[in-house]
């Protein structure tokens, strides 16, 4: 069951394509590659036996930390997070083990007096970290995960040389914990790891349950089950990729590319009405002075339109200001006055925010009147807010600077 959990997390291998420029999904990561976010931990572990053999006996009034319970040991997991709020990992703990059911309470505790084994524990755990799932990812000094698995325990005899039963037991195993790292560096980590195991009665080497009468008071909430309580501290080691990327937001990406291409049309039509007016204009005027013609000549364009993309006030292409200078020149040649009247697309947004949003492109192109040149006192500035004067609506974006 391990191999082919492990073996199933081929399928979430795939390549990244983030690109930090795009604009990016909060809560939603690309996918890490198969030798991504893969950990190695060790550390040393401090466990506290619940013996079934404890039944009607007075042990049950005993801490997890006398003497008669605990033992040590250490262990090992090799892990890998698929998302950044859930992983798996395998667990191989070693060490000592204790069988609380060799003396009475009455009898005074020695070192040593109650029979030890050798112990080692395979798991299978599964686990969620609740700070990414709850807080969304970012890297942070203090994750808490929890988990819970199975797996299986073998009982490797005992230590004393007096023995009752045969030296080597299993047992199935369930476990659950609560796993807090604390990030050093990209790549090394704290592990602070609280968790419980229950086995089967035979867990601890004993597989006969002692025959007096049960306390009221002993915990039964795992009927005659062996119980192991445990804590554990050690270093790990981040592997591969650490950490995950945005995911896209193809629908921003798409509205945006979709705003430059509205604003690009826009731009085009708008140099396309200008010339059909200069051409109808230069079709339908009567005959003038040399003078005249060339004071139009010189000028070229009464107006001019800057487009801009959607909620946006940096201007959209910069060759819109090829006419804005040909009028910023001419104003500045003959101490003319220029008005910038703003506008925004009344079809998205709220009428305050499209107010606010004509001002701020107005603004802009007013700037750029002043960098080439044109004192700000013969500036006249406005926004009108949201209109629907243009088809296609797109091109309702913009500002325009006039010759008053």
């Amino acid at each position: 069951m391990m191999l082919l959990a492990f073996c199933g997390l081929a399928s979430f291998a795939m390549a990244d394509t983030t690109t930090e420029s795009y604009p990016t999904l909060k809560h939603r990561y690309v996918t890490n590659g198969f030798w991504d976010n893969w950990f190695i931990d060790a550390g040393v572990t401090h466990l506290s036996f619940f013996s079934n053999q404890e039944h009607g006996t007075n042990y049950h009034k005993k801490n997890p930390f006398w003497p008669g319970r605990r033992s040590w040991g250490g262990e090992l997991s090799v892990g890998k997070w698929a998302t950044p709020a859930f992983g798996m990992r395998v667990k191989v703990q070693g060490g000592w083990g204790t069988q609380v059911n060799y003396q009475s309470w009455d009898e005074p505790y020695v070192k040593g007096g109650n029979p030890t084994f050798y112990q080692v524990n395979f798991e299978f755990q599964p686990m969620i970290n609740l700070t990414n799932l709850i807080g969304g990812y970012k890297p942070r000094v203090w994750n808490i995960i929890l988990y819970g698995g199975v797996g299986a325990l073998v009982n490797l005899g005992r230590t004393a040389d007096e023995y009752e039963d045969d030296p080597t037991y299993w047992s199935p195993l369930a476990t659950v914990g609560v796993l807090n790292t604390f990030n050093l560096t990209k790549r090394l980590h704290l592990n602070l790891d609280v968790y419980g195991n229950v086995g089967d009665t035979n867990l601890d080497g004993k597989v006969k349950p002692y025959d007096g009468t049960p306390q009221k008071s002993f915990p039964r909430i795992f009927g005659t089950r062996d119980i192991q309580v445990g804590i554990s501290a050690g270093l790990g080691v981040n592997l591969g990729k650490v950490g995950w990327d945005n995911a896209p937001d193809m629908d921003a990406i798409l509205a945006n590319h979709k705003a430059q291409l509205d604003a690009l049309n826009a731009s085009i039509a708008g140099l396309e009405a200008e010339n059909a007016a200069l051409k109808n204009k230069l079709a339908n005027q009567k005959p003038v002075t040399k003078e005249v013609v060339k004071t139009v000549t010189e000028f070229g364009s009464t107006s001019a339109s800057v487009f801009f993309d959607l909620n946006k006030w940096n201007i959209a292409s910069k060759k819109d200001l090829v006419n804005v200078k040909e009028i910023a020149d001419y104003a500045k040649e003959h101490g003319k006055k220029v008005v910038v009247t703003g506008y925004a697309d009344s079809r998205t947004g709220s009428a305050g925010w499209n107010q606010t949003l004509s001002e701020n492109r107005a603004n802009t192109v007013k700037k750029v009147l002043m960098d080439m040149g044109v004192a700000e006192e013969n500036i006249e500035c406005s926004g009108q807010g949201g209109v629907d004067i243009l088809s296609p609506y797109p091109y309702n974006r913009r500002a325009v600077v006039t010759m008053k």
